[in-house]
């Protein structure tokens, strides 16, 4: 099924998301627990819940399509780039303004007390996810900065191809011809 193995770019680009998933399954467990509390009901809670369900469709989309098919235009660089930047904005967005309204919270969930057990879980589930929040938004950013300071740098090298192939499967020192995931011009004309 795979005529070329992942490369040590798609190797690190792989793990990156990896680990952005594994901390976007954690801020949506945390999330569903803080707005269960809650009963759904405020806003400041609803968008990491909504922004940690897209970000796990979009990641696992990216990541089945890249070790679906050779050549997945979601793991091309100006691709990830685009979306990784877009969540990024959407999660420092959310961060912002979840984290004005948490601000009310007391920093010291053992200060509640022991009278109101649900409300002390409460407030340490909201402490973990007010930290993994903002691990999600760095993860998220600093994936896409490193992509992007790393395409910028192969194209400078003269490694154009890196534009025209998805980054899992990019080799620097790649031939030309086998570099191109582009159509030949000679694609649907006729004799």
């Amino acid at each position: 099924m795979f005529t070329m193995p992942f490369s040590s770019a798609g190797r690190k680009k792989f793990a990156a998301h990896v680990a952005l998933l594994l901390v976007d399954i954690v801020v949506l467990a945390l999330s569903a627990r803080v707005n269960r509390f809650q009963e759904f009901f405020y806003a400041a809670d609803l968008f990491p819940f909504a922004l940690s369900i897209i970000t796990l469709v979009v990641l696992c989309s990216a990541i089945a399509l890249d070790f679906a098919t050779e050549d997945a235009y979601t793991g091309r660089a100006q691709i990830e780039i685009g979306y990784l930047g877009i969540l990024s904005v959407l999660w420092l967005a959310s961060n912002i303004f979840s984290t004005s309204r948490w601000r009310f919270v007391p920093l010291i969930c053992y200060s509640i007390p022991a009278e109101f057990p649900d409300e002390g879980a409460w407030c340490r589930n909201l402490q973990a996810l007010k930290a993994f929040v903002w691990i999600e938004f760095l993860l998220c950013f600093l994936t896409m900065i490193v992509t992007l300071r790393y395409s910028i740098m192969q194209n400078a090298y003269g490694n154009k191809h890196i534009w025209q192939m998805p980054l899992s499967r990019y080799w620097p020192r790649m031939p030309e011809e086998k570099a191109s995931y582009t159509r030949d011009r000679e694609f649907l004309q006729f004799e």
